[in-house]
């Protein structure tokens, strides 16, 4: 079974910035996909970034240009660096696994346990 474990969740003010983190256990995670999740109160999860075994970034419209996820697969980590953060970036960011980025758009594999991300205005 694999293990996702984010950190570097927390309080900040609108404008500032966050880096949150994700750690596997998985031993393929070099050739899957991941991403980041997020699920703010009474909305739908959505997935915000994904990178691909290759590198290639996707990301959801609202975070483009501010957001950027990058994956060390020596370290088996995949990190969101959230930039000029806005109150309504506020929820519960949750790392995901699949085997390709169409998976994990639809069913992610592998969650993990989630983070929270509060930005104050």
């Amino acid at each position: 079974q694999v293990q996702l474990v984010e950190s570097g969740g927390g309080l900040v003010q609108a404008g500032g910035s966050l880096r949150l983190s994700c750690l596997s256990s998985a031993t393929y995670f070099r050739v899957d996909a991941l991403g980041w999740y997020r699920q703010a109160p009474g909305k739908q999860r959505e997935l915000v970034a994904a990178i691909n075994a290759g590198g290639l970034t996707n990301y959801t419209d609202s975070v483009r240009g501010r957001f950027t996820i990058s994956r060390d697969n020596a370290k088996k980590t995949v990190d969101l660096q959230m930039s000029s953060l806005k109150p309504e970036d506020t929820a519960v960011y949750y790392c995901s696994q699949a085997p390709s980025i169409t998976q994990l758009s639809r069913r992610p594999l592998y969650w993990g346990q989630g983070t929270q991300v509060t930005v104050s205005s």
